[in-house]
């Protein structure tokens, strides 16, 4: 039986950039999540913000953006002690592996070691993306019963859960 290959999650280096500006997700998630080529510029600039790569060994399969402070995701002021998560997707080619909970996993495991005095995480996600909301509440997420309506492509459930 062969071992199933290695995840672990790294802040987006030089070495990495270019890897993580090629990732595409399915057409179908476009109005979801928009493409590292938008976001990790901006990322990038913002003090508040860690661009993070999701490797399989040292092949980069995904991305996603820590913030800080999750008010700057949800608006509100309840929000300020948590971190918020922004922009989590796996290329196209790597998805239907069963890959996310495994990231999921390992980005929680490392937030609980970069940030131990971090107690919660916030995210949201489009109340039609039914595979993303799945793939959170199987990690832990709980919904909040709270919609953000500030999202590009209709209202939000606003996630959270607790760090380990």
């Amino acid at each position: 039986m062969s071992t199933p290959l290695a995840i672990r999650v790294s802040p987006v280096t030089p070495a990495l950039r270019e890897a993580v500006l090629r990732l595409r997700v399915r057409p179908e998630q476009d109005g979801f999540v928009s493409p590292p080529a938008r976001t990790l510029p901006d990322a990038e600039q913002c003090s508040g913000s860690e661009p993070m790569a999701i490797l399989l060994d040292d092949t980069v399969v995904g991305y996603y953006r820590i913030e800080r402070n999750a008010r700057s995701i949800t608006g509100r002021d309840a929000d300020a002690d948590a971190l918020g998560l922004r922009s989590f997707q796996l290329d196209a080619a790597w998805q239907g592996r069963g890959l996310g909970v495994r990231a999921m996993e390992t980005l929680l495991a490392d937030l609980a070691q970069r940030h131990p005095q971090s107690r919660r995480i916030v995210l949201t996600v489009n109340c039609t993306n039914i595979a993303a909301l799945a793939l959170y509440q199987r990690v832990g997420f709980v919904d909040s019963n709270t919609l953000y309506h500030g999202g590009r492509s209709g209202p939000q459930h606003l996630l959270w859960r607790h760090l380990p």
